[in-house]
């Protein structure tokens, strides 16, 4: 299976809030070609935790649309150049952007995102 896209955190948000981003980035969610990285469901969890928001119906939809992409040995070296790289030009990134990164690159993979970190990189801006 071929995948042309890895949704990010923002995203998602903006998907189950059904807003106007989340309805740009559903052609994409559905296509049956995105993948979600494990960092992601993460970051997801601990929003969903701060928020006091139920997070197991969206976690299971995540789960069953998308492919999920562990932070293997591989992934994790890849994700520690690209943030070393993009440290020093993007102000605030962090290793959560990076593995998501790394995790597209791997697909050869463009980022659905609304987060400006991403911007100028490989992705697709909701």
């Amino acid at each position: 299976m071929s995948y042309e896209y890895v949704i990010d955190s923002y995203a998602w948000v903006e998907y189950f809030r059904g807003s106007e981003k989340g309805a740009k980035a559903k052609e994409f969610i559905e296509s049956g070609k995105a993948a979600t990285s494990s960092v992601t469901i993460a970051e997801l969890s601990e929003k969903y935790e701060r928020e006091s928001k139920e997070f197991e119906e969206d976690f299971n939809f995540i789960i069953l649309q998308t492919k999920i992409v562990n932070l293997d040995m591989g992934l994790a070296r890849k994700s520690g150049k690209i943030n070393f790289e993009n440290k020093k030009i993007i102000k605030n990134w962090g290793m959560a952007d990076s593995i998501i990164l790394a995790a597209a690159n791997l697909f050869g993979a463009r980022v659905v995102t609304g987060d400006e970190h991403f911007r100028n990189l490989n992705s697709i801006m909701i």
